[in-house]
């Protein structure tokens, strides 16, 4: 596990540094060799609150490049003339988006041809080592209090997604700061099951043993 520290008071879905491991190595190292990039245009996608735009606008400060955030959802005109600006001044360009650009609803044909002769560089959903990280992340940000053991029992059983681990994460941190209690794991699946995120997977002990 590594990570970029962000010199800037972004509030992505990371924080203040963006967490990298083998999920978003590819996508990182693609973006930190712009230089050599074969046009000077690719398209980053990932999940909701994988911090792609926050990996997109360290890489737009870094280069001096252009950035398009939710370029799916841009003027086709507009992003043709972005993608040519970008050829004639040699100038960067990132389009970043939540899914494949092959899977884009495009009408212009120009630019159809050249989303797919771009570069394409994707997040994927957090693996065990980053999906961890971002669990205690997110609990020291909230400024909770909680056991040693609560990452690693939550990191077994929530769904291993950006979007699962921030709503679990803010669940927790709610159920902290109305009881005023630490989380404990006991605390944590009774708040989980409350709220629907946790059926008791096989290897939790019967409710009358609960520690």
């Amino acid at each position: 596990m590594s990570q970029i520290s962000l010199p800037f008071d972004w509030h992505g879905a990371t924080g203040g540094d963006f967490l990298v491991s083998d999920a978003n190595r590819i996508a990182v190292a693609h973006l930190e060799r712009w230089r050599d990039w074969p046009l000077s245009v690719s398209v980053l996608t990932g999940p909701p609150r994988s911090g792609r735009s926050t990996l997109a606008r360290h890489f737009a400060q870094a280069s001096g490049g252009t950035l398009i955030d939710d370029a799916q959802g841009q003027d086709e005109h507009t992003l043709f003339h972005a993608w040519n600006d970008a050829q004639t001044q040699h100038r960067p360009l990132l389009m970043v988006g939540h899914a494949p650009p092959a899977s884009w609803t495009v009408a212009l044909p120009d630019l159809a041809s050249r989303l797919a002769a771009a570069p394409h560089v994707a997040i994927a959903e957090p693996d065990e080592m980053l999906a961890r990280a971002l669990i205690q992340r997110n609990l020291d940000m909230a400024g909770v209090r909680y056991a040693a053991d609560l990452p690693d029992w939550l990191l077994r059983r929530i769904e291993r997604s950006y979007g699962a681990i921030a709503a679990v994460t803010r669940l927790l941190d709610r159920a902290s700061l109305s009881s005023g209690r630490k989380i404990s794991v006991s605390m944590a699946r009774d708040s989980l099951q409350d709220a629907g995120f946790l059926p008791i997977v096989p290897t939790d002990p019967p409710l009358d043993q609960r520690e």
